[in-house]
């Protein structure tokens, strides 16, 4: 199975898929950070290449409720709009089966609500991230071990009640990111394993073996 990726670096989906002896190949601006295909570019160079299914994860940056307060600059300089066009472009990607993955934000009103909401600790992962989720010709995705959701701190910036893993995110050196750096914006868009493990397997078991399920 011809799978695509698209903004993906980490290689966390694409290797799940590699293991199940597919044909993925992972798409970004970015270089992959595990050795594996991967394309390093404009996912629009390749979005042709007749794909059995494509899994995109477009930047949130500009979209993302979390960056609300940004809004308005962001609507004047024409970055939201960026955003919105780039992720429509993978809505209309031609493929007959897509994923589109974002967290919750603008994307709901201007396009339509997600057709599923998942969180890391539904699927083994004792983590809370809100992810949305987007659906093409696919099903649901099916809950594999529901876990604790995780420690909570309170932000001194913002005194919202967040998830405690965002501020003791860390490097490969072990040191502690510093605040809206570039790394830590990389560990935060990192899909965790175990949903990674669901994309794969999950779709894989409805692609190749057709089994009735409900689909948007």
């Amino acid at each position: 199975m011809k799978v695509l990726l698209a903004c993906e670096f980490s290689g966390t989906v694409r290797d799940e898929f590699i293991k199940l002896g597919h044909d993925p190949i992972s798409c970004d601006l970015e270089p992959s950070v595990t050795p594996g295909p991967h394309y390093r570019g404009d996912v629009m160079d390749i979005i042709n290449d007749d794909y059995d299914l494509i899994i995109a994860f477009p930047p949130c940056t500009h979209l993302a409720v979390s960056g609300a307060k940004h809004f308005a600059q962001k609507i004047a300089d024409g970055r939201q709009q960026q955003g919105i066009d780039f992720f429509m472009a993978m809505v209309n990607a031609p493929c007959k089966r897509i994923v589109i993955e974002n967290p919750i934000g603008i994307m709901s009103r201007v396009y339509r609500k997600p057709d599923q909401i998942i969180q890391p600790w539904q699927f083994g992962d004792p983590f809370q991230k809100t992810t949305c989720l987007w659906l093409k010709n696919m099903p649901l995705l099916k809950h594999t071990k529901i876990v604790d959701k995780g420690d909570f701190y309170i932000s001194p910036k913002t005194g919202k009640k967040l998830p405690s893993w965002y501020g003791d995110a860390t490097g490969e050196d072990g040191k502690k990111l510093a605040y809206g750096s570039d790394s830590m914006k990389k560990v935060r868009n990192k899909t965790f394993p175990g949903i990674a493990n669901a994309f794969a397997t999950q779709y894989t078991d409805y692609i190749l073996n057709h089994k009735e399920l409900t689909l948007f």
